[in-house]
């Protein structure tokens, strides 16, 4: 009954609808509903329905009700129709689009149908230029952000959104263009950080690569308001504004590389004054009290990288020369700052390590003695014009500043201890009574003993002085210092066992004792820091380094102090490091030297019992499970300046020792240290590089390359990898780079096209030529993943070369592993050009016998390979393929496809019988019934 009354309501509704009464019909429809359940009758009233819906302009219920049609039946072309014009009208295009969409799929013929599908394609094409017009987006960014009433997530995403604009160059060019550098400055101008920031960062990406840009923005914004900026105390803020100077720096040097677009060159005829403004700008934020330590430290930051020169091989150092000249008397006011001083300038923890080490880079960039010695006497100048009987504070800065000298470039430093009155001062300063003297002239003690004839000097005079102190003083400040100086005169004979300057146990105390300080949080990490300093040098004792790395709170003590903002401690952190690790140099002992030394009663280094492998290989366990990498990872991250090149060479040491075993590379992998060793191949010292890349290498090797570098980073694993096939690197270096470049190729055809952009194709044949059987077969396996790329391909079409020679011939020697992989490529090449199927026959005589030998080859994988490339031959010309019957292949096919196919051999035997029918396809046999 209800379904009978159900349809006569739909009749109703009908009857309403052609009358016009478009309410009644609704009413009527959804009366009907109610009462039936059959799913039929409920899509022709939800499609009805939704017909009122659009006559009503209700055009959410006509959405709704046309969805729940196309829920039942899919098909149900009214319903997506009525749908599609109830979305349009909502707005939305994209979806109405696809119903049209199918309708006319469904209908191809439907002239409404395809109407409609041209007109909603025209109006979304309309509405994305308008809705995505440059102009457009950039009105409305700012409206937002310049309207105080904007809510905090529109505001948010306005910002977020300018800054992506600023850094396209049309965005860029836009923004420009609609005076949008005003209406920045007027974001400046809010002093709200959000919007600061959001400005900043615009301004930057405006900048970026563009000269006439960044001069016009430099011009505008004014370079003091920019360094005003980057003085304030908020980190980000001050990094920001750094990334912007930056921007400016590298577009007006020429530095960014990018092509300078249209006439812009013409715009801007010289930017040498503007870079000398910028360069007096930061020298002076150097020696302000207004600028605060984030802001001295950005200033250091780039100064450090953009005066120095980058290659010694440039003759123009004109920059440098003007620092000297203009601020080498300020970077010293700086290195001479003590914390505790009431005239010390606003410092971070990093900031005299930032100013050290530009000293030492401006030091480095001089090119003749006359430079030196003009620089030598300026330093000597500000310090001996420091000392004075009447200010004992002057003399604590001067003291200071030759420590600072003695940690940047080491034969200045000495020199600067030779100035008279110098070691008398530090002596004078240990005995104060003020423990700031103190403190300044222990710190000055260590670094002094850094040679060993420097060492020997202060054993003999100050070892008695450091002893003194640390028995006398109550400062634990004071005395972790001078442990640390007595440590460093400790281990002056280095790993040498016989070498030793204390008595035979002194140096374990020592450690114990760095040990303890280095745990106590109490302790605050300026001071923690020296704890680990003694560490560095007193592992140069086996028996030191083995008791560290067995004692898991100190060295995840020290790991948790690497990942601190004091950055100072990574050259600590690293040596110490290396020390466990063994993976410093050890030169070749030749017994024959040894015995005529002995014989000359001269001394013999010795090594240590624990400095043998399997100790070593425990340590580096030790290491792994203590979290060592995690903090690798976290010190590679760390600012450029303060992350020498020095201290990248050490880390890249320590990857590789504890990359040795294939068994804890997983590890690595999984606590981030694929990724931390792709920046220690691409920049450093040549050592460094090399030590990353074979460390990367011994991970590409064994690691899914999804995993272990994943996204875009796989591809800049490609040229470190590439850089080990050199042939002044060591065969295993070779190896090893060849197996991870063999992984690598497998896995994208984009990867294979990046190794063969970096030119590693000929390196890879030259080690297709090796005597060496590893190498002979990693280089052929590579070849085999690499054939697949088509520029591969097109180097073995070309005429004039032996390369398809060099793998038929390959795929005749007796190592089964080298034929696996030169028949995989063989086959592979045959399969892509037909081309290569005839040069295969003219390469060599032997081709022929070479290819009956893989056909019968005990190891089915090669046997496979080579069948296939007899189908290949078969395949590739009629007049080949008879030369081949002709042969002893036809019977050596027919015994092969005559098989039974078993599991193993079903692919050999399939592939045998697949030649066999080709020959039969040409008529040169027939098949026996």
């Amino acid at each position: 009954m209800a379904e009978m009354e159900a349809a006569q309501l739909k009749e109703e509704g009908n009857r309403h609808f052609q009358l016009q009464d478009y309410k009644a019909a609704t009413k009527s429809y959804s009366q009907a509903l109610k009462l039936t359940k059959d799913k039929a009758l409920l899509a022709t009233l939800y499609r009805n329905r939704a017909a009122c819906g659009l006559k009503t302009e209700n055009y959410v219920q006509a959405a709704s009700d046309a969805s729940r049609a196309i829920d039942i039946n899919s098909s149900d072309i009214k319903a997506l129709y009525r749908r599609c014009q109830a979305l349009e009208h909502l707005g939305k295009l994209d979806q109405a689009f696809k119903d049209v969409q199918r309708c006319a799929t469904l209908e191809p013929r439907n002239q409404n149908f395809q109407e409609t599908l041209r007109r909603l394609n025209t109006s979304i094409q309309e509405k994305l230029r308008v809705q995505f017009s440059t102009d457009s987006r950039v009105q409305k960014m700012f409206e937002i952000l310049l309207d105080g009433n904007s809510e905090a997530d529109k505001l948010e995403k306005a910002a977020n959104n300018l800054i992506v604009l600023g850094r396209e160059e049309a965005g860029a060019e836009r923004i420009f263009q609609n005076n949008g550098v005003a209406l920045l400055l007027q974001l400046v101008d809010t002093k709200k950080p959000e919007l600061v920031l959001a400005a900043v960062r615009t301004l930057s990406g405006m900048c970026s690569g563009h000269r006439a840009r960044a001069t016009a923005i430099l011009h505008a914004v004014r370079i003091d308001r920019i360094c005003s900026l980057m003085a304030v105390e908020n980190q980000e803020m001050s990094l920001a504004v750094c990334n912007l100077l930056q921007a400016i720096i590298d577009a007006l040097s020429g530095e960014d590389k990018q092509e300078h677009r249209r006439k812009e060159e013409a715009l801007v005829l010289d930017t040498k004054k503007d870079l000398k403004q910028i360069t007096n700008h930061l020298l002076d934020m150097l020696v302000s009290k207004k600028v605060s330590g984030q802001g001295r430290d950005q200033a250091l930051n780039l100064l450090n990288k953009n005066v120095p020169r980058k290659d010694l091989a440039i003759q123009d150092n004109s920059r440098t020369i003007y620092v000297v000249d203009n601020g080498l008397r300020k970077i010293l006011k700086v290195v001479g700052q003590v914390p505790d001083l009431p005239s010390c300038l606003p410092l971070t923890d990093n900031t005299r390590m930032l100013a050290t080490i530009l000293i030492n880079k401006l030091y480095d960039d001089l090119r003749c003695d006359p430079e030196r010695d003009h620089f030598r006497k300026i330093c000597e100048e500000y310090i001996t014009g420091k000392f004075d009987p009447q200010d004992m504070d002057k003399n604590v800065i001067a003291i200071q500043t030759v420590s600072g000298i003695l940690q940047g470039p080491f034969d200045l430093g000495n020199q600067l201890l030779g100035l008279k009155g110098v070691m008398e001062m530090m002596v004078a300063l240990c005995g104060s009574e003020r423990e700031t003297d103190q403190l300044v002239a222990v710190e000055a003690l260590i670094h002094a003993s850094t040679k060993l004839s420097r060492a020997t000097f202060i054993i003999t005079n100050g070892v008695s002085l450091l002893k003194e102190i640390y028995k006398t003083t109550k400062n634990e400040k004071i005395k972790i210092r001078t442990l640390v100086g007595l440590c460093k005169l400790g281990s002056a004979g280095g790993t040498d066992y016989g070498l030793r300057q204390f008595a035979e146990g002194s140096t374990e105390k020592l450690a114990k004792q760095c040990r303890k300080w280095l745990c106590n949080a109490s302790i605050d990490t300026r001071t923690r820091r020296w704890a680990v300093e003694g560490l560095a040098y007193l592992t140069l004792d086996a028996d030191v380094k083995d008791d560290f790395v067995q004692d898991i709170p100190a060295l995840q003590a020290m790991f948790e102090l690497a990942k601190t903002p004091d950055k100072t401690i990574l050259y600590s952190v690293a040596t110490t490091l290396v020390n466990c690790t063994n993976s410093y140099d050890v030169k070749e002992v030749i017994p024959e030297l040894v015995q005529l030394a002995k014989f000359s009663k001269q001394h013999v280094p010795e090594e240590h019992p624990k400095d043998k492998k399997d100790f070593v290989d425990k340590r580096v366990k030790r290491l792994l499970k203590a979290g060592v990498i995690s903090a690798l990872a976290c010190m590679v991250k760390a600012d450029n300046a303060i992350l020498t090149d020095q201290t990248k060479e050490l880390l890249a040491r320590v990857f590789l020792a504890l990359c040795d075993n294939p068994k804890d590379r997983g590890t690595i992998v999984a606590q981030g240290g694929g990724k931390a060793l792709i920046p220690l191949a691409l920049e450093g010292t040549d050592v460094g590089k090399v030590k990353a890349a074979h460390a990367l290498a011994k991970i590409a090797a064994v690691s899914n390359p999804d995993i272990a570098f994943p996204g875009e980073r796989v591809y800049e694993v490609v040229r470190p990898l590439v850089s080990l096939l050199d042939t002044e690197r060591d065969g295993l270096q070779n190896y090893e780079a060849l197996l991870g470049l063999t992984n690598l190729s497998e896995r994208s055809d984009k990867l294979r096209q990046k190794i063969f952009k970096e030119k590693a194709l000929p390196d890879i044949e030259n080690y297709m030529f090796e005597n060496h059987d590893q190498l002979r077969q990693a280089a052929t396996e590579c070849m085999c993943n690499m054939v697949v790329n088509k520029e591969v391909q097109e180097r073995f079409l070309a005429d004039g070369n032996d390369r398809l020679k060099l793998v038929v011939l390959l795929c005749g020697e007796d190592d089964d592993k080298v034929q696996n992989a030169a028949a995989g490529a063989l086959a592979m090449l045959t399969a892509a050009h037909k081309k290569l199927c005839l040069k295969m026959t003219q390469v060599t005589t032997q081709w022929l016998e070479i290819l009956q030998r893989l056909c019968l080859h005990d190891r089915l994988s090669v046997q496979h390979r080579g069948l296939v490339i007899a189908y290949n031959l078969l395949a590739a010309d009629a007049e080949l393929a008879k030369k081949l019957v002709e042969s002893e292949l036809l019977e050596i096919l027919t015994v092969v496809g005559k098989q039974e196919p078993d599991e193993k051999r079903a692919a050999v035997v399939q592939t045998a019988r697949e030649c066999l029918i080709k020959c039969m396809e040409y008529g040169f046999i027939k098949p026996v019934s």
